[in-house]
C-alpha cells in the first residue's frame, strides 16, 4: 500500500494538472480566435493587393498603348456620322484639309489629335451634329 506522502504527492500533481489545463484552456481560445483572425485579415489585404493591381493595371494601360489611327477607320466613321469632312475637322479642332490627308493616309494626327479622335469615336451622329451647331 502506498505511502501516505506518495498519495499526497500524486494528488497535488493531479490537481496541478486540472489547474493548469482550466488556465490553459482560456489561452487555447483566445489563441484560435487570433488565429481566425489573423487569417481573415490576410484574406482581406490579398483582395485589397489584388483589387490595386488591377486598378493600377486599368490606370497604366492607356498610357503604355499607342492610340491606333487608321486612314480606313477614320473615313469610316466620318461616313457613319454623315458628316463632311470640314465639319469633322471642326470637331477634332483641325482644318477640312487635314482630314482629307489622313484618310488619304498621306499624313497622320499628331498625339494630341489622335487623343481628340478616339474621343469624338464614341460620339453618335446626333451628338455630333448637336456639337457642330453649338460651334456655329
Amino acid at each position: 500500500m502506498p505511502s501516505f506522502a506518495t498519495q499526497l504527492k500524486a494528488e497535488i500533481s493531479r490537481i496541478a494538472r486540472k489547474e493548469a489545463r482550466a488556465e490553459n484552456q482560456a489561452t487555447r481560445k483566445a489563441s484560435a480566435q487570433h488565429r481566425r483572425s489573423i487569417a481573415e485579415l490576410r484574406r482581406q489585404v490579398a483582395a485589397l493587393r489584388q483589387e490595386l493591381a488591377a486598378a493600377a493595371r486599368k490606370a497604366s494601360a492607356p498610357a503604355k498603348q499607342p492610340l491606333r489611327f487608321t486612314a480606313k477607320g477614320l473615313r469610316a466613321h466620318r461616313a457613319r456620322l454623315g458628316i463632311s469632312a470640314g465639319d469633322y475637322g471642326r470637331l477634332v479642332g483641325v482644318s477640312a484639309q487635314s482630314i482629307y490627308n489622313w484618310e488619304q493616309a498621306s499624313a497622320t494626327p499628331r498625339e494630341a489629335q489622335r487623343a481628340k479622335l478616339l474621343a469624338l469615336r464614341a460620339l453618335g451622329a446626333r451628338e455630333a451634329r448637336r456639337r457642330i451647331e453649338s460651334m456655329g
